[in-house]
């Protein structure tokens, strides 16, 4: 990733130089977060963090306000999006249980047309999906912070409506940012709002799930099953209830991978660096007070 945003850099018009003369810092490892007040103590200029992902929350205690954030927003949405259907559609069609079939089994499925999908959380990934669903003439509701509606879906509620949303829904996708009014939030009392027969996909956090009331729920029937890109903890340790659950569709957080992401993080840090050059608006800004 280092090498794709120096080319990214210098493709826009900027200059890479050494951290102590820098007015901007191209964060490639997220993981490297504990070590960011250090670099920070050697760059008295810096001005604006571009950071690689749009989950920020590693950084979540570095996040001053003196210094322009931006992240990863919206620049993974699209293949996100794409990963949503495709979970929601192997939940449905009960691909779980016919892959690793070895006999012919008992047919099942349901339509992914006409059905009624809740999406919490009104960033660029439920954005991207509301676009790719109109074919299939899927009833949507989208759950937010703020009352504004959002462009594509049928209808937008707040945060207060959201027993309601989700107890009308054949699905429930979890796309919001991991915050502390978002940790744990499909608790035991989420799923029991849920129709038995809905799917709960996750591709945003594996925190906004109590992954103990999940296993419960998935065990006893009273949701019809998950699909999840992302767990708590991650990786999902080997003999873990989740992977004995026939009704849980576990991938490797694979909504977006290295291979697919790179290209276009490098197009955003091309992008804000022109920008920033320019005097432009940036693209991604993070709002620190919100922490995303």
């Amino acid at each position: 990733m280092f090498e794709a945003m120096v080319e990214a850099v210098l493709d826009a018009g900027g200059e890479p130089v050494p951290v102590a003369e820098a007015s901007a810092l191209m964060w490639a490892d997220p993981a490297a977060a504990l070590e960011f007040p250090l670099v920070v103590a050697e760059a008295p200029d810096l001005e604006w963090v571009q950071l690689p992902y749009a989950g920020i929350e590693t950084f979540a205690a570095n996040l001053d306000p003196a210094i322009v954030w931006t992240c990863g927003k919206g620049v993974y949405a699209d293949p996100v999006a794409e990963h949503v259907i495709t979970l929601t559609l192997a939940g449905f069609r009960h691909l779980h249980t016919s892959i690793p079939a070895t006999s012919w089994p008992s047919q099942q499925g349901r339509n992914l047309l006409g059905a009624r999908m809740t999406i919490i959380g009104a960033g660029g990934i439920t954005e991207s999906l509301l676009r790719l669903l109109e074919p299939w003439n899927v009833t949507t509701t989208v759950v937010r912070r703020t009352p504004e509606p959002l462009m594509g879906a049928n209808r937008t509620v707040m945060i207060d409506a959201l027993q309601e949303a989700i107890s009308t829904a054949d699905v429930v996708v979890l796309a919001a940012a991991h915050t502390a009014e978002t940790h744990g939030l499909v608790d035991s009392a989420f799923l029991e709002a849920m129709d038995d027969d809905a799917w709960l996909v996750n591709v945003a956090r594996g925190g906004l799930v109590d992954t103990d009331a999940l296993v419960v729920a998935l065990s006893e029937g009273l949701i019809a099953g998950a699909a999840l890109d992302v767990t708590e903890p991650e990786p999902l340790p080997d003999g873990h209830p989740l992977w004995d659950l026939e009704n849980c569709i576990i991938t490797p957080h694979v909504g977006n991978t290295p291979e697919m992401g790179l290209p276009l993080i490098a197009e955003r840090v091309r992008q804000n660096v022109e920008r920033w050059i320019a005097g432009d608006d940036l693209i991604g800004l993070v709002d620190v007070e919100a922490g995303y």
